[in-house]
């Protein structure tokens, strides 16, 4: 009896674990920033081949009209979509041919376009070259944003366009324009204001829960965010978003750790905020960890506008967290706000400098024209 009951409390704890490993799994895959489709659009209808036959008239001669046109492939970006996760599940994207042209030089109805609904921010990207570059088809900023990316192939033409002097009855016709078809990337870039970076345990998830009404998770080991998080900041009757990104770590751009892929989700940031644990072992190469990570990510992140602010001031004494934040500007950071992510204490002054930054920003890109895109090669590993 004791080998049965040991048996059964062995088989309920591997059950209670592969549920667990199921929630997790399900849970990671409702976010997902990638996925390679394949889209074609409609081949033209083919033209008729027809010839008029009516009582009483002698003459009648070929009347076969065009085909249809093939319709469209269109993306459109719609609000309140933030992942990519239904392009996991239908991967195949085909708009239909158009109809065949008739007789009476009646011209086939053309095939129904086809519209691809993605996330505002969301980029279409073609497969990368033998080289490994890759380049940007569409970039949807806007919601409500339209773009035609494949066209339908033209209708045949019919009989009846193949008349001429010396040929009265032609009994040729066109078969129609085929399609285009390819495989393309979509990758999203969540658009937020403002993003929030450091190392694994730096508070970000309960600074973001402190300054909106997401709902992060927070937890005492690394790696509590896996997925990126946004959230609405209202403060002083202004509002702006706030994304929150996993964890970095050293060699996160060589991709130990989670990597540097969530960095993409803050390239369209205008201002950062460093989060830096102040219990941690040494706050100083925790900083220069993650600004060594944003310089090699590239895309201008190491320029973009940032605050530092050092976490988790409750946890020690004032005078201790100013020796800190010392240390921090002799090593070339500027100077840190000291907060507490979970009093909230400090945290309004770090959004008056939050909203003053992003107000530069927002007039330096109205005078600045459109940088050119880079030619950094872009990957989906």
């Amino acid at each position: 009896m004791a080998g049965l009951a040991w048996t059964m409390r062995v088989a309920n704890r591997r059950a209670s674990l592969h549920l667990c490993a199921q929630n997790h799994y399900v849970a990671a895959m409702h976010f997902l920033d990638q996925a390679k489709i394949f889209i074609r659009s409609g081949a033209g209808g083919p033209g008729a081949v027809s010839f008029r036959r009516e009582k009483y008239i002698e003459y009648g001669g070929p009347d076969g009209g065009y085909g249809g046109k093939g319709g469209d492939i269109i993306f459109e970006a719609v609000p309140g979509l933030n992942t990519l996760i239904d392009f996991r599940y239908t991967q195949h994207f085909k708009a239909r041919r158009g109809t065949p042209g008739a007789g009476q030089n009646r011209t086939g109805a053309g095939g129904e376009d086809l519209v691809v609904k993605v996330p505002v921010g969301t980029q279409v990207i073609s497969e990368p070259d033998e080289e490994g570059y890759s380049e940007i088809l569409a970039d949807f900023t806007e919601a409500g944003q339209r773009i035609v990316l494949l066209k339908g192939g033209d209708g045949g033409r019919g009989n009846a366009s193949y008349k001429t002097s010396t040929n009265r009855a032609p009994r040729k016709h066109g078969t129609g324009w085929p399609g285009e078809e390819r495989w393309v990337w979509l990758r999203l870039k969540l658009l937020a204001d403002v993003g929030l970076v450091g190392l694994p345990n730096a508070g970000k998830s309960t600074f973001i829960n402190q300054v909106t009404n997401t709902k992060a998770k927070v937890g005492a080991y690394a790696f509590t965010t896996t997925k990126p998080q946004l959230g609405v900041v209202l403060h002083r009757d202004r509002e702006f978003v706030l994304a929150d990104i996993p964890g970095l770590i050293e060699g996160a751009s060589e991709g130990v750790g989670i990597g540097d892929r969530f960095l993409g989700h803050i390239e369209r940031c205008r201002v950062l905020i460093h989060l830096i644990d102040a219990t941690g072992d040494d706050p100083v190469e925790a900083w220069r960890i993650v600004q060594g990570e944003l310089a090699a990510y590239g895309e201008g992140l190491d320029e973009k506008p940032q605050l530092l602010a050092l976490n988790k001031g409750d946890l020690l004494g004032d005078e201790l967290m100013e020796d800190i934040a010392r240390e921090l500007e002799k090593a070339g950071a500027t100077r840190p706000f000291i907060i507490s992510g979970a009093t909230g204490a400090g945290i309004g002054k770090l959004l008056d400098a939050t909203l003053d930054l992003l107000g530069e920003a927002k007039q330096a890109e109205a005078e600045a024209d459109e940088d050119a895109a880079g030619d950094k090669p872009w990957s989906p590993i």
